[in-house]
């Protein structure tokens, strides 16, 4: 993942974790350069895309600050964090996965739904166990179809499926269905995930969507309890 992706990934979190408050100066460019290790334009150009999300402005000769954002705001702001991936959501951390599979299937009848594609269409089905500083983090189970998402390489597993869907293959991931539900553990998800037997594990089915309002992704993810928060901004009409 590009520099500039990770450093803005990063502030971002802050921003959505309440790190960072409305109308608060966040670092000088200098002294993130520092931070981060990175070049001033790479550092201006994560920034940039801060500014075109609407998280933060720029003021002449004072610095950057965050925006002080309405409701709707917020919540789009979160929402759309929810659903960036997990290297994305840990950004400068060591991010990596430990394939468990990564195969091309006829797409099964319950994915075939969800992702709106005839039987008979093939699809990858990826099997992984994500971890975040060498400790296991998540499990996932996807299935996306070959002829959306075409060339899926086994480097592109052990990273970011996101960051390869929208920074080689140039398209927009725009929204996702989320379900969470809570359940023990399966003794093979206890063992993948450093749990004790019987542990809870958070499980989140997603399906995610392009921009052109194409599902893209057919996902099932199982979460470490310790290690899994939902955040969700209610407002009241």
């Amino acid at each position: 993942m590009q520099k500039y992706i990770v450093i803005s990934n990063d502030i971002r979190n802050k921003i959505v974790k309440g790190e960072y408050v409305a109308n608060q100066q966040i670092p000088f460019e200098k002294d993130m350069c520092i931070h981060y290790n990175a070049s001033k334009m790479t550092v201006k150009k994560a920034l940039d895309i801060l500014v075109a999300e609407g998280l933060v402005i720029k003021r002449r000769g004072s610095g950057t600050f965050v925006k002080d954002l309405n409701l709707e705001e917020i919540e789009r702001v979160t929402m759309a964090n929810q659903f960036r991936g997990t290297t994305a959501l840990n950004a400068g951390k060591k991010v990596h996965s430990k394939i468990l599979n990564f195969s091309i299937v006829k797409v099964p009848d319950e994915a075939a739904k969800k992702l709106n594609i005839p039987l008979g269409s093939f699809v990858y089905d990826i099997y992984r166990v994500r971890y975040v500083e060498d400790e296991p983090s998540v499990m996932e189970k996807i299935y996306m179809p070959i002829d959306l998402i075409p060339n899926i390489k086994e480097k592109n597993i052990n990273g970011s499926i996101y960051d390869y869907i929208e920074k080689d293959l140039h398209l927009k991931i725009q929204s996702a269905h989320r379900t969470v539900s809570v359940r023990k553990a399966t003794d093979f998800e206890a063992e993948e995930l450093g749990l004790e037997k019987g542990d809870p594990v958070a499980v989140a089915e997603q399906v995610g969507y392009l921009d052109t309002g194409n599902a893209f992704e057919f996902s099932t993810s199982v979460h470490r309890y310790d290690k899994f928060a939902v955040e969700i901004v209610l407002t009241r009409n």
